[in-house]
């Protein structure tokens, strides 16, 4: 039987297929009209907060979550309340996103936005930069690490950044030197279990002179610091304001709760 992490990239590789029939996504690096990107590394050093504020509907694990949010009033509530950078995840059958999101929240905000989906080709990294992200999310467990280099490479030919993201300290015989970022998900993509300190047991084995993010279960600011005590610049964090009615507010409670 397949996990779901398999069944998520079957999928992908589907819809890939099927976009490769349509016009091409291909980027000329030297083109003259080209955006400047926002660089989420830099912004996460820089942020007093290191909160990655994540957009999404609903999750293979835990179904709705909040199915009828719209993207542009959530992203501007998440920069208003200290965001330092926001994850718009992208994928449509299992977390009911779109890449038209990116679009939609490029045109009201000023913060770096991640494209988190499952990458696995250029055509996605393309697309990323036409509809407004500054960074993607290269997950370790669905790539080889010639990919991991190849699409690191081509995100910055482009001028966009890559988080590069782990589950276990094994997966970092497939890391690069090049990514601008190391990620632990401290959900297993396998099984979607959880453990929110995954990241703090990881954290000796990370590379040393690179920007360090812990991704997934976090629910209090306390974890946050415990984390950032460990080496950790950034938090990527959705599920615990989306919850809510309004995920701004609880993001702005949430780092109320330092003072």
């Amino acid at each position: 039987m397949t996990n779901i992490l398999e069944r998520i990239i079957t999928n992908k590789r589907r819809e890939i297929e099927a976009s490769l029939r349509g016009a091409s996504f291909e980027i000329d690096p030297g083109s003259s009209n080209k955006r400047a990107p926002i660089s989420l590394s830099r912004a996460l050093l820089d942020s007093s907060t290191g909160i990655i504020a994540e957009f999404k509907r609903r999750s293979p694990s835990k179904g709705e979550i909040h199915p009828m949010a719209l993207v542009d009033e959530v992203v501007t509530a998440y920069e208003d309340a200290g965001a330092a950078a926001c994850s718009i995840l992208t994928d449509t059958v299992y977390f009911g996103g779109a890449v038209t999101d990116l679009a939609l929240v490029r045109n009201v905000s000023n913060i770096p936005l991640l494209r988190k989906d499952f990458i696995i080709s250029r055509r996605q990294i393309a697309e990323a930069y036409v509809y407004g992200a500054d960074a993607v999310l290269l997950i370790a467990a669905a790539l080889r690490k010639e990919e991991v280099v190849e699409l690191t490479d081509y995100a910055h030919s482009l001028g966009l950044e890559v988080l590069f993201e782990i589950h276990k300290a094994e997966e970092l015989d497939k890391y690069y030197s090049g990514v601008d970022m190391v990620g632990v998900n401290n959900r297993d993509l396998t099984t979607f279990a959880t453990d929110p300190m995954l990241s703090e047991k990881v954290a000796s084995a990370l590379p040393q002179n690179v920007v360090k993010v812990a991704e997934s279960g976090l629910k209090t600011i306390g974890e946050v610091e415990q984390l950032r005590a460990s080496g950790f610049n950034g938090f990527l964090i959705g599920e615990t304001f989306m919850r809510h009615d309004n995920p701004g507010e609880a993001l702005r409670r949430f780092l109320d709760a330092t003072l």
